[in-house]
């Protein structure tokens, strides 16, 4: 994960997007991390274009 606030939320809606766009699963595994760092994104959008 990117050291700073700002890049962690660009990655995390990048990596959202990306799931999104191609239908791809989260597993349990995968979920919780993000999902933990995503609460202090709340100024982020996720944009993605389905595929």
């Amino acid at each position: 994960m990117p050291p700073a606030k700002d890049a962690t939320c660009t990655y995390l809606a990048d990596w959202v997007a990306t799931k999104l766009r191609w239908s791809l699963t989260v597993d349990a595994n995968e979920r919780g991390t993000p999902r933990e760092l995503a609460s202090t994104c709340a100024d982020t959008t996720v944009r993605y274009e389905k595929a």
